[in-house]
């Protein structure tokens, strides 16, 4: 299993120097956000290859596929014709002279540690003794096609309403954004909390309790929910939003 392991953090650490040499091109680091998606992939791929592959570490392989691929696909298309996303902008002034050592190690070493981190239960299932499809398998599958659902409609109904020039500078309370204000990370977290379910009959599978643990930590406490919202701190329209509406399990709306 160690070697399974660090042969991944060896493809994760030349990956994303690659991205960071993209970055540095294209002065604009957000390409990391393209890159996350895909490198769930890229590895997936190489541990397809590397190991003899059982029907359930197969289902792992093609549910991380379509969701790192859909994506990618997603962040790209939004971002292709904007400037550099504001988080990203802000650390570019911020670092100033250290700028281009900082982003290498803080976001894209770091971001391929936290990678490792998430993805281990499938690199554990790969190396593992092969598990029957069974009740946690319908239960994981069910789970992730619900998480999909909500992030992939959730983007879908957020990129229609910002290509509205009418809805300019406004807040969307629409859709799945009515029950929840990040309906998308909701879908995140509930996908990788299904990876995990799926993988609880390997041997051992316990301990990677850590990866749904982890993107559940950072998109609640850390680099998701807290640094959007700081963006609109002090903006009435959002503060009546975030009265009414759920963080982020989707729930009926508050009473004013």
């Amino acid at each position: 299993m160690l070697t399974a392991f660090i042969h991944c953090f060896i493809i994760i650490v030349v990956y994303a120097s690659i991205w960071f040499a993209i970055s540095v091109y294209k002065k604009r680091n957000d390409v990391a956000d393209i890159a996350w998606g895909l490198g769930y992939v890229m590895l997936c791929v190489y541990l397809f290859i590397r190991y003899p592959a059982s029907a359930v570490s197969v289902l792992l392989y093609i549910l991380i596929s379509v969701w790192g691929l859909r994506l990618s696909l997603h962040i790209y298309t939004r971002n292709k014709s904007k400037s550099e996303d504001f988080r990203y902008k802000a650390w570019r002034n911020e670092w100033g002279k250290f700028f281009y050592l900082r982003s290498y190690l803080q976001v894209f070493l770091l971001q391929g540690a936290f990678l490792l981190i998430i993805i281990s239960p499938v690199i554990h299932a790969a190396i593992a003794e092969p598990s029957q499809w069974n009740i946690f398998t319908w239960i994981g599958l069910c789970c992730w096609v619900t998480g999909f659902y909500f992030q992939a409609l959730a983007d879908w109904q957020l990129a229609v309403f910002k290509s509205d020039k009418n809805n300019k500078g406004l807040i969307i309370q629409t859709g799945l954004w009515k029950y929840s204000r990040h309906p998308n990370y909701f879908g995140e977290i509930l996908m990788w909390w299904s990876m995990f379910i799926i993988t609880i009959p390997f041997a051992n599978s316990l301990y990677f309790i850590v990866s749904p643990l982890t993107i559940t930590l950072l998109l609640v406490f850390v680099s998701g929910i807290p640094m959007l919202e700081k963006k609109y701190k002090a903006n009435p329209a959002f503060e009546d939003y975030k009265n009414r509406t759920s963080t982020l399990i989707p729930m009926p709306p508050r009473k004013k």
